[in-house]
């Protein structure tokens, strides 16, 4: 972990630095608050061994200002003058533990060990938290498909490093999924893994989402928000859809690559942060650079790396990928289901599957639903793979019996898919930016 000494004492930081570099710790001192603070604005730490007297200071006084600056942060009060009422106050105020004095080795490597321990079930509380919220049952990314097989070796060897990661590949081909297995792939894996969706907010909130904001730097800001680059710190964060990311945000996203620092919203001081960025997009970004909205160089620094995902119609694996999320739908439904008929496999190999992966959960999903036997036949698929028709589009014209929502829904996506960006869009719609996004995520178009 990295640790901050803050003493006074040169003799008992020199001891501590000994002794917590022995132990594999990267450590800092300072022998004042305001020492101590400087420090913590410039990197983050895991944890800081916070003396209880800094000269005329109160190390008690300290550590509220320091959990504002670093809320992840696990301060240890250390003190001769031990009491169970000094004490009872730290942990009020925000500290992870007291430690008196004098201590042994032992009880320092008990002490951060237990800061580890605790930290590292924060983030697994954090991320199956966020697993149940978006539960799907992820394919396995184990493949028989060679060109599959190739971009896992390669997603396997850059997981070890921290260069920036662009995953590329249309809606539902698993991007996500990827994202997640080169994180549980790196050095990285016991820190957080933290998604920001680019297109589900409006430019200012999405800036707020990504890096906080001071308590009153906007209508509704009644107390600060640390941001998810710092709910990242020392794990990857993950852009979804970094096409879509608003054109103000971009140079303050490229800055942040470039350098690691970046400032909340309603802030001057400048932070640090140690994450691993991973980004994903379902366009052509180098199309996107051309018409405008997207900084070239800003892709040169997302991507470093570049893992693109085949699409399902032409992977060679896709009765295999069927028949393991129908193992778990099974399970799920507590069903014996034992696979696919031919003519339910025939009607599967031949579908286009233009919602690729996504398409082929929907579609099992609901054959595990209807089937009345252990076998899933060709009536338990949707008609339009079983038939092997095209995706069903609605008539939607002015004029016939649809509402105005639907109207407005149908004109909206036309629109979309007929302009190069978001602002072209809203301004042929004669509406702003932010209410785009708020009607994009309304009905469901952010896709």
């Amino acid at each position: 972990m990295r640790v901050l000494i803050v003493d006074d004492e040169p003799n008992i930081r020199r001891t501590l630095r000994v002794t917590l570099e022995a132990m594999g710790h990267t450590v800092d001192e300072a022998s004042s608050a305001t020492a101590a603070l400087r420090r913590a604005e410039r990197q983050p730490f895991d944890a800081a061994l916070l003396d209880l007297r800094l000269g005329d200071e109160s190390g008690l006084d300290q550590i509220e200002p320091l959990l504002s600056q670093s809320p992840r942060l696990a301060i240890v009060l250390i003190t001769a003058y031990a009491s169970v009422d000094t004490a009872v106050e730290a942990m009020r105020r925000g500290a992870f533990d007291y430690l008196p004095k004098p201590f042994t080795p032992a009880q320092v490597r008990g002490v951060l060990e237990r800061v580890g321990q605790v930290r590292g079930l924060r983030d697994q509380v954090a991320g199956l938290t966020d697993r149940v919220r978006t539960e799907l049952p992820e394919v396995a990314l184990e493949s028989s498909d060679p060109r599959f097989q190739r971009l896992l070796e390669l997603g396997r060897t850059v997981a070890a490093s921290d260069a920036a990661i662009l995953i590329r590949g249309e809606n539902g081909t698993g991007k996500g999924v990827l994202a997640r297995a080169l994180h549980a792939w790196s050095r990285r894996s016991a820190a957080p893994f933290v998604t920001v969706s680019c297109p589900s907010l409006s430019p200012e909130l999405l800036e707020s989402d990504l890096f906080g904001h001071a308590k009153g730097a906007f209508t509704g800001a009644v107390r600060e928000t640390a941001g998810k680059v710092a709910a990242a710190e020392g794990g990857t964060l993950f852009l979804d859809e970094v096409g879509d990311l608003p054109p103000p945000l971009q140079p303050k996203l490229l800055r942040f690559l470039q350098e690691k620092c970046y400032e909340r919203v309603g802030e001057t001081k400048t932070r640090a942060a140690d994450v691993r960025l991973v980004a994903a997009t379902n366009r052509n970004l180098e199309e996107a650079v051309a018409a405008g909205t997207f900084r070239e160089d800003l892709l040169y620094r997302l991507n470093v790396v570049e893992l693109t995902l085949p699409p399902l119609r032409s992977r060679t694996d896709l009765l295999p990928l069927a028949q393991h999320l129908l193992a778990f739908f099974a399970a799920q439904t507590n069903r014996r289901l034992t696979g696919f008929n031919p003519a339910a496999q025939a009607a599967l190999s031949r579908h286009t599957w233009p919602g690729n992966l996504r398409e082929l959960r929907n579609a099992v999903e609901r054959a595990a639903i209807l089937a009345p036997g252990p076998e899933i036949g060709l009536t338990d698929l949707p008609d339009r793979i079983a038939q092997g028709l095209p995706s069903p589009a609605p008539t939607i014209e002015v004029g016939r019996a649809v509402s105005l929502e639907q109207l407005e829904i149908e004109h909206i996506k036309r629109i979309l898919a007929t302009t190069a960006s978001l602002d072209e869009a809203a301004q042929i719609l004669g509406i702003d930016v932010s209410t785009l996004y708020r009607k994009r995520r309304l009905y469901g178009l952010s896709q």
